[in-house]
Formats: C-alpha cells, sequence, structure tokens
C-alpha cells in the first residue's frame, strides 16, 4: 500500500474542509502557489512552519498533515560548506570487530575518571558556546577515551564511568543535531540513554530523554516528541515537597519539551497547560541551584525558561504581538542559559519581522551574529527570519542586512 504525501494529505483535508486553495491561502497565510505546488508534489521538502500555519488554517494537527511521511516535515541544511563529520562519525558509529570490540581505540591508557570530567565540562561549554568547530575537535577524542575508562573502570566505579559515558554521549547527540546529522545523533543518544540506565542516574536518563524529543520534532515527527516527553514526565515526576532541584528541573525540561511538540501540533491548549505545570515545578525550585554534578545537565530551568516557552507558543501560533509582551517580561539575559536566550531572541526576531518592524528585527539578529556567529548560521529559523525581512523591505538592504543574508547563505 503505498503511504500518502503530505501534498495529498493537504489536499484530502483541504476538499473534506469545503476550501478551496485560494481560501487557504487567504486563511493560512500562505500562497496559493506553494500550496498548489505541495499538493503537486513538486515542491519537494515542505518547512515545519509551513505545515504548521496550513493545519491551524484547516483546524488539525500538524501531524495528520505529516502522516507517516513525517520525514518530509525535516528541515534542510543551510546553504552554506558543512563542518566535516568524518571524525565524529568514526567514533559515533565506529567499526566493530567479530567480538563486538570498536576499532577505534585510544593510543594510551585514558586519563582518570576526575580528569575526563573536567574535560567534559569544558567540551560542553564550547559546545554551548556555539563553537561546533573546536567541538568536532575536542568531542571525538574525549568518546573514544571515556569508552575506554568504562572498560578499565573496578566494579567500585562502573556506576560513575557509565554516568560520564552517558553524558559524554549526550553532548556528542547534542552537537550532531545542530549540525542537522540527524542518523548520528539518533546514535549517540540511544547509546546515551544506555549507560544512564547502566549508571542508574534517573536525571541523567531523562536529560537524555528530552533531548532526543528535540530530535524528533526536529525531524517533523511532532506526536512522538510530544508523547515521548509526556511518558517519560509522568515516569519521573518527583514529590514537589520533597524533590531535590535537579528531579525538578528535569521533570520541568520534559514537560516544556512536550509543551513545544503540542504548540507545534495546533494543540494550543495542551501546551499552556504542561507550560503551567513546569511553571509550579520552576517556582517549587525558587533560588535553589541543582547540585554540580546535575547543573550542566539541568541548569537553566527556572521561571525565565518558562516565560521565554510561553513567547515561543505564541510565536508558533503565529502571534507576534503576544510575543513583543511575553518578551518584556523576560529578565535580563545574564540570569539565563546561553542557549535559551539564543532561541529566545529569535522569537523575538521573527516578531519584529512578521510586524515589519525591519530594522529592530536586524538589530536582534546581529546581536546574535556577533555573539555566536556559527550558531546563528545553523538555524534555518534564522535563515528564514532573514529571508523574510529581505523580501518584504522596500528600502534598499542595509549593510547589517547584508552580512546576514551572506552568513546565513540567503539570496540578495
Amino acid at each position: 500500500m503505498t503511504v500518502p504525501t503530505v501534498g495529498e494529505r493537504l489536499a484530502e483535508i483541504r476538499r473534506m474542509s469545503r476550501l478551496t486553495q485560494e481560501q487557504l491561502a487567504e486563511r493560512s497565510g500562505v500562497s496559493v502557489e506553494v500550496i498548489r505546488k505541495l499538493e503537486q508534489g513538486s515542491r519537494g521538502t515542505a518547512r515545519l512552519d509551513t505545515l504548521h500555519a496550513l493545519a491551524r488554517a484547516l483546524e488539525v494537527s500538524t501531524s495528520a498533515l505529516l502522516g507517516d511521511a513525517s520525514q518530509a516535515a525535516a528541515r534542510g541544511e543551510p546553504g552554506h560548506r558543512q563542518l566535516s563529520l568524518a571524525e565524529i562519525r568514526r567514533v559515533v558509529a565506529p567499526v566493530r570487530g567479530i567480538d563486538g570490540a570498536p576499532l577505534v581505540l585510544p593510543t594510551d591508557e585514558p586519563p582518570d575518571l576526575d580528569t575526563l570530567r573536567r574535560n567534559l565540562h569544558a567540551a560542553d561549554r564550547v559546545y554551548n558556546a556555539g563553537d561546533y568547530a573546536v567541538a568536532l575537535r575536542v568531542v571525538p577524542p574525549l568518546l573514544v577515551n571515556v569508552r575506554a575508562a568504562v572498560g578499565l573502570a573496578g566494579n567500585e566505579r562502573q556506576d560513575a564511568a557509565y554516568d560520564l559515558l552517558a553524558r559524554t554521549q549526550h553532548v556528542a547527540g547534542g552537537l550532531l543535531i545542530q549540525l542537522r546529522a540527524d542518523d548520528l545523533a539518533q546514535t549517540a543518544l540511544s547509546g546515551a540513554l544506555d549507560a544512564a540506565q547502566r549508571s542508574g542516574d534517573r536525571v541523567v536518563a531523562a536529560t537524555v530523554i528530552r533531548t532526543m524529543c528535540w530530535l524528533l520534532m526536529r525531524q517533523g515527527r511532532i506526536s512522538e516528541s510530544a508523547e515521548l516527553a509526556v511518558a517519560t514526565a509522568d515516569e519521573v515526576e518527583p514529590r514537589l515537597s520533597r524533590a531535590a532541584p535537579a528531579e525538578l528541573a528535569g521533570w520541568g525540561w520534559l514537560l516544556l519539551s512536550a509543551a513545544a511538540a503540542q504548540a507545534r501540533d495546533n494543540r494550543p491548549e495542551e501546551a499552556a497547560d504542561l507550560i503551567g505545570v513546569a511553571a509550579a515545578a520552576a517556582t517549587r525550585i525558587g533560588d535553589r541551584v541543582p547540585a554540580s554534578d546535575h547543573l550542566m545537565l539541568v541548569g537553566g530551568f527556572d521561571t525565565a525558561k518558562v516565560q521565554m516557552q510561553r513567547a515561543e507558543a505564541a510565536a508558533v501560533a503565529g502571534d507576534a504581538g503576544r510575543v513583543l509582551e511575553l518578551s518584556a517580561l523576560v529578565p535580563p539575559a545574564p540570569t539565563i542559559s546561553t542557549s535559551a536566550w539564543r532561541r529566545h531572541r529569535l522569537d523575538l526576531a521573527w516578531a519584529y519581522a512578521h510586524l515589519r518592524r525591519y530594522g529592530k528585527a536586524t538589530a536582534v539578529l546581529t546581536q546574535l551574529r556577533d555573539t555566536a556567529p556559527t550558531w546563528l548560521r545553523q538555524q534555518r529559523y534564522a535563515r528564514d527570519i532573514v529571508e523574510s525581512i529581505a523580501t518584504g523591505r522596500r528600502r534598499a538592504m542595509t549593510d547589517e542586512l547584508a552580512e546576514l543574508a551572506d552568513l546565513m547563505g540567503c539570496a540578495r
């Protein structure tokens, strides 16, 4: 049996709704030409934000359009030279011999676990700073050494060794998601989850699941992402009266992941409910900081992040004015994790661009370019915003916008 394409599903649902292509275009804000090409199957990969706008107009979930062809919503690579993934591919998916042992082994005895843990923290800082070229150099040898350390660890240190392996694989998985190497990311995260289960640390395991949900959403597997996040949140739900900050934060991050997926699946009420529960967890944490061994994993979950998630949900719903209102309630950047702050700033840039306040949008993007150019270049969302500014402006392109367009690989 042939699986219907996204275009075929779109055409079927549109006809059932008794809408013409022109009427759907008016309701959704998507051009008739795009709708026609999607239904004819001649447009190629459909962008997730386009499908979400069409789903909202048709009053169905985005998953209804994606169906079993959810890969059609996966976002493609920006038009720029790829960073080489050869070394990290060799380490994340190693060639194995007949005995199952990987052929990639360290040439010397690996450092002790404490040294490797410090190296991991350094690699994580590089990754979160958006310096992916450096991260691609430091993560592969670190992962090789950590694996070797697991094999050498005695019984009394096995849990600690597997915990370190889970965290290292998790950083590798996050890096690969940013570089849009989905299959490699899945391999790295699956290994991270296996190691977390061996270590017995449920906070680490929950954090790996959260990143898996992010990967699923990036692939357009929205409903699966929501289901996995909700199921895991239910499994690890702590008792608010006695839970440690790390347990509350790990649970809260899963709730926000589920909310992000539900918002993109055109389920705003479910998203709002999940954000509300996450807010209760953030309030319970208050000023308490997760213990140092978990801070790298769950740090950044607080009332500010919850507020940013509300703004993101408004952006997904296409309500630019609401994004600006909610953004005004987000505290200054120094109190917020770097990655969450950058992602929120893209929502703010989108809102300004949507309201045709192109100067404001360009200023936000320029600030991101100045502080995290490699990260920005990898964001398809940012590229879409730059393209919308470039096509919507009435005046000549400014130098700042021209530099952004060059960075993102946009036509000028």
